[in-house]
């Protein structure tokens, strides 16, 4: 009799189901966390980041494994194709949530196909202008330009349908202006052309431009966010700035793993990354540097964010007209 077998007839002589055993010895292999974008991204920093401290506390090997392809589509469809075993787990964003939306005949339904684990930080947005702007220097300026001259500010996004797309559609419509969208295939070329003025501004992150921002090529006018940055104190809210409480919107990152993986083994990883997240160390030297701010909620917490999110952008997505095909 193998080794599973044994397992299996073990676990039904003691009144357990084959997967509640399972999980009791669970983990006696290295786990697979699949990034579903290239190295070097903020899905590719936050999985290493992540997997050492992990490995360390569960005792196995965490395996980053990059499946690029299709603004993260294929590397999702990947994920759910792998065993609810409890050795596959995979990093996520607002992003995945907002592409139902956005894109016909997707292999995957982002809510039933996965199990939400834990949350782990979510990035703030900011709107910048760069030195196509020289004279404009508060959130009220830009929307005075934006009104004096309807459809000549451009904003730039990494991409149609992007959190910052969607960030600088809410905007429009919260203040109704007329601005002209203009998308990048990535943040890098992005913030070239900001820098550089060839685009007059971006709903961006604050992290990968934060140097800049510093150093006063980019000028962060507001924060889309609910309290000022601990980064950027001196920043406004958009509430503040243009008195628009409303417009707030993060970029969350969080762990999910396929539909039907064991509870028990969900609410372990769920108690372990929590324990990371939470740790000084780690926010310090792994999620401040990139502007990223903690978040630790439980797989239902997470769950429920994932719905929301995907019916709030379904909705700014549907009156904004925007398709990505």
């Amino acid at each position: 009799m193998n080794s599973r077998r044994r397992l299996i007839v073990g676990a039904t002589l003691a009144g357990l189901s084959p997967w509640t055993a399972r999980a009791q010895q669970w983990p006696d292999r290295p786990l697979r966390f699949v990034v579903p974008l290239p190295p070097g991204g903020s899905y590719d920093y936050l999985a290493r980041a992540l997997g050492e401290p992990l490995s360390k506390q569960i005792g196995q090997p965490v395996v980053v494994e990059n499946r690029a392809g299709a603004d993260g589509r294929i590397g999702i469809a990947h994920l759910a194709r792998q065993p609810a075993d409890g050795y596959n787990i995979g990093i996520i964003s607002v992003t995945n949530v907002t592409h139902p939306s956005l894109f016909k005949n997707i292999p995957y339904d982002i809510l039933k196909d996965f199990q939400p684990v834990a949350l782990v930080a979510h990035a703030p947005f900011v709107l910048l202008v760069g030195p196509a702007l020289p004279d404009v220097k508060t959130a009220r300026d830009y929307v005075e330009l934006a009104r004096r001259k309807p459809g000549a500010v451009t904003f730039g996004s990494s991409g149609v349908g992007s959190p910052f797309h969607i960030g600088g559609e809410q905007f429009k419509s919260a203040l109704g202006v007329d601005m002209l969208h203009v998308a990048y295939k990535g943040s890098g070329p992005l913030a070239t052309d900001l820098l550089g003025g060839q685009v007059m501004s971006a709903f961006a992150p604050v992290g990968p431009n934060l140097q800049h921002i510093r150093t006063g090529r980019l000028r962060a006018l507001a924060a889309l966010t609910d309290e000022r940055l601990a980064v950027l104190p001196d920043v406004p809210t958009m509430s503040e700035a243009l008195g628009l409480p409303g417009l707030s919107m993060i970029s969350w990152l969080g762990i999910v793993a396929p539909q039907g993986t064991p509870a028990p083994i969900v609410e372990r990883l769920n108690r372990e990354i929590n324990a990371i997240v939470r740790d000084p160390q780690f926010v310090r030297d792994k999620l401040a540097p990139q502007a990223y701010e903690p978040m630790t909620h439980t797989p239902q917490a997470m769950q429920q964010l994932m719905s929301r999110d995907l019916e709030k952008y379904a909705k700014i997505i549907r009156a904004a007209g925007i398709t990505a095909e």
